[in-house]
């Protein structure tokens, strides 16, 4: 019997070990659906109440000028902040950027991409849990992040230098108002 060199049962030693690469090849392939259906922005609008993440309340917000000064010593601060969403990923909710209170835009990205927020949040408030950080983000970066928000062309162009940003790494987000 002829087999080719990528069948699953291109050398066989024993039945044994043909069933383990047949199961191999199930588990891989189940994980690879199962990461796509994960990656998809949430079905219907958010609601106020609604969590996307872990899930969290909104007892223990930090204040954002108290976060801020603490980044000035450390790298990373752990961290629960509301504020308002001023954009949203159009594609699938993969990132927000978020107004605190004194008027700071912070960009939002999401643990190990493993939940996305729908894409009507802009304009809602919102709670978050998670980390904040400061990161000098490249050229390219921020020209990827334009174009996911369907910037002009010319805006886009103008994008020349890298830019240090703050940042939040959430792992759970609370739609508040």
């Amino acid at each position: 019997m002829f087999l080719l060199p990528f069948s699953p049962y291109y050398i066989c030693i024993n039945k044994k070990i043909c069933i383990m690469k047949k199961f191999s090849l199930l588990i891989l392939t189940t994980f690879c659906f199962s990461a796509f259906l994960w990656a998809q922005p949430p079905a219907g609008p958010a609601n106020y109440g609604d969590t996307y993440g872990k899930k969290i309340n909104k007892k223990g917000i930090s204040d954002w000028s108290d976060v801020s000064k603490t980044l000035e010593q450390k790298d990373t601060v752990v961290s629960k902040l509301q504020g308002k969403v001023l954009s949203s990923c159009p594609k699938k909710g993969c990132w927000i950027n978020i107004e605190l209170a004194d008027k700071t835009n912070m960009f939002v990205k999401f643990k190990d991409y493993g939940f996305f927020v729908p894409t009507d949040l802009v304009g809602k408030t919102v709670v978050l849990d998670g980390i904040a950080f400061t990161k000098m983000t490249s050229v390219d970066e921020l020209k990827h992040y334009a174009e996911d928000a369907k910037k002009p062309q010319s805006e886009i162009d103008a994008i020349t230098e890298p830019k240090k940003q703050v940042r939040f790494l959430a792992d759970g987000v609370l739609v508040v108002k």
